[in-house]
């Protein structure tokens, strides 16, 4: 039998305590409470040699039973296409027009936090709507 493990979602980006706050909002999480010693991140932060200030942050859900989102600061910028996305699934159990309005109404929400909505993919015959979004340093993930 095999164990089951708790998986964490890294993102690389240019601002890892911005593009934190936006997931946060997105899904409902928290920024952890700063290292013991520490009154508040920013005294973290400021400890730290200069190099390393604001080097990652992280978005936790305050339940326990979502993966941990860690953000690290890399020098390159985006390129290509995410190889790997979040569905945010906030349309899970309807269809139909009820399912598009309920995705229309996060995505105004996620764009008024900075998100981009790239496209609506229209129910067919085979799947459901979904709209597809860029977060606030452009990585893809999808309103299903």
């Amino acid at each position: 039998m095999s164990t089951i493990r708790q998986v964490q979602v890294t993102f690389d980006c240019a601002e890892p305590e911005r593009v934190a706050r936006f997931w946060c909002e997105a899904l409902g999480y928290v920024v952890p409470p700063p290292p013991e010693g520490f009154a508040s991140w920013d005294e973290y932060n400021a400890s730290l040699p200069p190099e390393r200030r604001g080097a990652w942050s992280v978005a936790k859900d305050p339940s326990g039973e979502g993966p941990r989102l860690y953000f690290q600061r890399v020098p390159e910028g985006k390129v290509v296409k995410n190889r790997v996305h979040l569905d945010v699934r906030v349309g899970t159990g309807l269809v139909g027009a009820e399912r598009l309005a309920a995705l229309q109404d996060e995505c105004t929400r996620l764009v008024a936090l900075g998100a981009v909505h790239v496209r609506t993919l229209f129910a067919d015959e085979e799947n459901e709507s979904c709209i597809v979004m860029q977060d606030v340093e452009g990585n893809e993930f999808c309103l299903d």
